[in-house]
Order: C-alpha cells, then structure tokens, then sequence
C-alpha cells in the first residue's frame, strides 16, 4: 500500500505546482490526488481539539494535510472560496473524506467514523496560480461566494444525512464530479 499521509512541518519556501506540493508527491492518485485535491488544508485548531479529546499530540501534518492554518475555519470554508497564501492562489474543492488511511494514521480502526461525527473534514484546494507559500504566511480570502455550502455541510451530506444532498446543489462552484453524484443519489 502506498500512502503519502504522514506529514512533517518543513522549513523555508515550498513551491506549489500542477497537483503537488513540492518534495509530497501524491501517492495514489486514482483516490487522492489530481487537480481537486492538490492540496490539503487543515485547521490548527481543530487539531488541538483532537488532541484534547484524545489525550495525545498529533501537531501540524498530523492529519496528512499539506497546509496546517492558524486563524482559518477551513471546514466552514465555502466550495469556490479562494485563497491568498504566499505567492499562490487556491480553491476551495471538497471536504476530506475519510478512508482506512486516516485510520491507520491516528492507530484507530474507527477513527474515520469518529472524525465524520465530528464534523471538522478539513478542505482539498485546487491550484489556481502556481506559486510558493512558507509557515508565517497569512491567508487572504479574496473571493468567499455568496451560498452557504461549506466542506463541513458537504461531508455531513456526504456520510450522515443523504436528505441534505440536495442543498449542496445551491453551489455554482460544486465540481462536477461531486454534482453528477447528488443527482444519480437524488433523480
């Protein structure tokens, strides 16, 4: 099994181009990668939260993301929010969904259950303008779209409550892959 989910905080400037961080090559791509899930981001917050629930350290990375963020509500982030972070600029996708890796990772064969009760997915962004972003680089939202579907709606739809698929249609920005499987579930 290949899996490029555990992470570590790296020093410096880190370009991002095409579907990759620089030196985190995607290691499945047919699962977890291309261009809607270049990167991922997670909320340093809501790691703490974790590791107080949990009784232990995971830190930034812990989670597999890419960008660990401080000060951003990334799973109350909107599908087609647009982010500022160095010199790049990203958007918003979909949520993490979770698979047996994260379970793997947290040493928990349930973890993924209890990360979708807790409602905080994290975001996959996509790489509008390639660029480089280092730690202590703010994040300017420069464009937040006027619906209300955010990664935390999105996964909770996904995985909990199908009857609120529909909701998530009021998105422009919903990729297509994630709007042909609302309306194969909703026809």
């Amino acid at each position: 099994m290949r899996t490029a989910i555990w992470k570590q905080p790296v020093a410096g400037r880190v370009a991002v181009r095409g579907v990759n961080v620089e030196g985190d090559e995607q290691a499945d791509r047919k699962v977890h990668g291309g261009p809607n899930k270049s990167v991922y981001a997670y909320d340093l917050d809501e790691t703490r939260a974790w590791e107080e629930e949990l009784g232990r350290e995971i830190g930034p990375g812990g989670f597999g993301e890419n960008l660990t963020l401080e000060g951003v509500d990334v799973s109350g982030a909107r599908a087609g929010e647009r982010w500022a972070i160095g010199s790049a600029l990203f958007e918003v996708v979909q949520p993490r969904v979770p698979c047996f890796k994260l379970n793997l990772r947290m040493g928990d064969s349930k973890f993924g259950k209890r990360f979708t009760a807790a409602g905080r997915p994290g975001a996959y962004l996509r790489i509008v303008e390639e660029g480089d972003v280092g730690a202590g680089d703010a994040v300017e939202i420069v464009r937040r779209p006027e619906h209300d579907v955010t990664m935390r709606l999105m996964m909770h739809a996904a995985l909990e409550d199908r009857g609120r698929l529909p909701e998530l249609l009021a998105a422009p920005e919903l990729i297509a892959e994630w709007r042909e499987w609302i309306e194969e579930r909703t026809a």
